[in-house]
């Protein structure tokens, strides 16, 4: 049986261990919703701890966080690439503390060429900041968008139901069969920390079993409805409502990003 709390800080360290600038990809297993709240809430700690925080939107069927936090009529990077407009166009900053900016829009598949492009621009953006926050899913073919998003930290976000655990496995051997054998980060939200450890637990000993692959657990969030009701205020849990569990939770797990060292 995999150890929760040390797995936990390991998979912290690990995750943020290498040069700035970060990149983050996380992909969901639960409602869209929840994946939303968590990107918010996660890049408002963070920026509330001093970090510069953006929050890239890759979602092509997905309703991604540019569309829950209303500046998805932006230009995107895929306009950059393709020279109709300038990378300073594309960051919007938004209240809650954090920038965000979009890959493409919706049903956008971009050519070869563009693609090889879009990569550049990409990476052009990611260096002007700490930590890059990727608003992620699988493109057709199980492939990302871009290819610095196959290479970057990968969190999969499940709930505590069956329905939801058996999606972020079936995410989990998705990911294993077109990535190779590599470390996965597991998010476990809408869960106490004991309830969590038993989803992380089970997780983790069938993904070291079945598909020779370690998960290290990234922390939990609890259900809180001061989240909702933060979402509906158009802010963030941790800046609405601090003394809420959701709050203490995001800024705990904040924090031992920032612990890590590599994000300043």
């Amino acid at each position: 049986m995999a150890n929760f709390d040390f797995d936990q800080a390991e998979g912290l360290r690990r995750m943020l261990a290498g040069p700035k600038p970060r990149i983050v990809t996380f992909l969901c297993a639960t409602p869209e919703d929840d994946k939303g709240a968590m990107l918010v809430n996660l890049a408002a700690s963070l920026s509330q701890a001093g970090n510069d925080v953006l929050v890239v939107d890759a979602c092509q069927r997905d309703y991604g966080i540019a569309s829950r936090l209303g500046v998805d009529r932006n230009p995107t990077l895929a306009n950059v690439a393709r020279q109709e407009c300038g990378l300073n166009q594309v960051i919007r900053s938004v209240p809650q503390g954090f920038s965000v900016a979009r890959l493409s829009r919706r049903g956008e598949w971009p050519t070869l060429a563009e693609s090889r492009r879009l990569a550049n621009t990409f990476e052009v953006l990611v260096k002007q900041t700490d930590i890059v926050m990727v608003d992620g899913e699988l493109a057709e073919g199980e492939a990302f968008p871009v290819r610095a998003m196959e290479s970057s930290e990968i969190v999969i976000q499940v709930g505590t139901s069956a329905e939801s655990i058996k999606a972020g496995y079936a995410l989990i051997k998705r990911l294993a069969l077109h990535l190779g054998r590599r470390p996965f980060g597991l998010l476990v939200t809408g869960a106490s920390e004991a309830a969590a450890k038993v989803v992380y637990d089970n997780m983790a000993s069938a993904a070291s079993k079945y598909l020779a692959v370690q998960l290290t657990s990234m922390g939990s969030v609890p259900a809180d409805e001061y989240l909702h009701r933060a979402a509906s205020l158009g802010r963030a849990v941790v800046d609405a409502f601090p003394l809420a569990g959701a709050s203490v939770a995001f800024r705990r797990l904040a924090g031992r990003f920032s612990s890590s060292g590599a994000v300043r």
